[in-house]
């Protein structure tokens, strides 16, 4: 005789169908602001401690929370935005001036050619240049509303996770289907990741940056201070390093004709910025969590299509995260089991 589903049982099954249907929703359309969500958890970590401190002082948590909002705006989000307005102007620029750069580039790939008697890089056409940059450009126009927003979610997030710590950190224990000592556990290795990869990650690239921006004066790099933006950039991605900006600067140099500068910043990048690598690492890493290279580069490839720029940082993050439920799952539902 078949038996019939407990009433019961359907209901529970419906109402979790639902829930897994909205839940779904809302993470597609919460998809290009995630890494706002990201970035506020990720402050979140680096500020709470001031802001219990500033508590422990008498001040109001809304208070507290908004003068260090204001100053993470400030430390953080203008220097970005100082470095995208450098970045598109070098860019503009470069559009504008595309056919003279194009010119000194065939020049001095005849030459070289010439010494050498074979092509060695195909023709190079300025309008394929001015197209690249300007689709470039305006992709990043387009992205502007979205990042908006996504900052808007940030600090909303922020404010509310500062001042209502207590509220979401007892929801938490609450709501995890996990032990109570694998939920401290998640919560203090988490909190390594995220200052590893959002302080650890940054201050290397940074360290690098500051070292490569002496040669360029050194040598008379022009837009110094641009090189140095994308020399930071290029450190955070691994297996590409301080390259993306030693190497344009180089070819920079070589194109205006001063072979003598052009030699003295490729040495000085291989020999002197990147032998400055596993040192800033080692410094940096006897405070901060090792974050494996592999993870670092799947975090990329992943992070920048999700996030854009920030994906540099909150790509390695989200990895890490991911590695890390693992196990906990393990440890929590793996215990007493054989193991192969």
């Amino acid at each position: 005789m078949n038996q019939k589903i407990p009433a019961s049982i359907i209901r529970q099954v419906f109402v979790l169908l639902i829930l897994t249907a909205i839940a779904v929703l809302i993470a597609v359309e919460m998809v290009p602001y995630l890494g706002g969500v990201l970035a506020a958890i990720t402050l979140y970590v680096i500020l709470v401690p001031l802001q219990r401190s500033l508590e422990k002082h008498n001040w109001k948590p809304w208070l507290a929370a908004t003068v260090l909002m204001i100053g993470a705006a400030l430390g953080i989000l203008l220097p970005i935005a100082g470095l995208a307005l450098l970045f598109s102007t070098q860019v503009k620029d470069a559009i504008s001036n595309s056919e003279e750069i194009t010119s000194k580039i065939k020049g001095q790939i005849k030459e070289i050619e010439s010494f050498i008697g074979y092509d060695i890089v195909p023709t190079v056409d300025s309008d394929q240049i001015k197209n690249g940059l300007s689709y470039l450009i305006s992709n990043i126009a387009s992205s502007s509303i979205t990042i908006f927003i996504a900052v808007g979610v940030m600090f909303f997030l922020l404010y509310y996770m500062l001042v209502n710590r207590k509220i979401w950190q007892e929801a938490s224990i609450a709501y995890l289907p996990l032990k109570k000592k694998n939920i401290k556990d998640i919560g203090k290795e988490s909190i390594d990741l995220v200052k590893s990869n959002a302080l650890g990650i940054p201050l290397v690239a940074l360290m690098q940056g500051a070292v490569a921006l002496v040669g360029y004066f050194i040598f008379g790099v022009e837009n110094p201070f641009f090189w140095f933006g994308i020399t930071v950039i290029g450190s955070m991605i691994p297996f590409v390093g301080t390259a993306l900006g030693i190497a344009p600067v180089c070819l920079l140099l070589l194109a205006q004709g001063n072979t003598q500068a052009a030699l003295g910043i490729l040495i000085y990048g291989a020999v002197v910025v990147g032998s400055t690598d596993n040192l800033f690492r080692l410094i940096v890493q006897k405070r901060l969590a090792d974050i494996h290279p592999l993870i670092t580069l799947i975090g990329v490839v992943v992070g920048v299509p999700l996030f854009g720029f920030i994906g540099l940082i909150f790509g390695p993050l989200l990895i890490s995260l991911f590695l890390l439920l693992i196990k906990i799952y393990k440890r929590e539902y793996g215990e007493g089991q054989e193991t192969i």
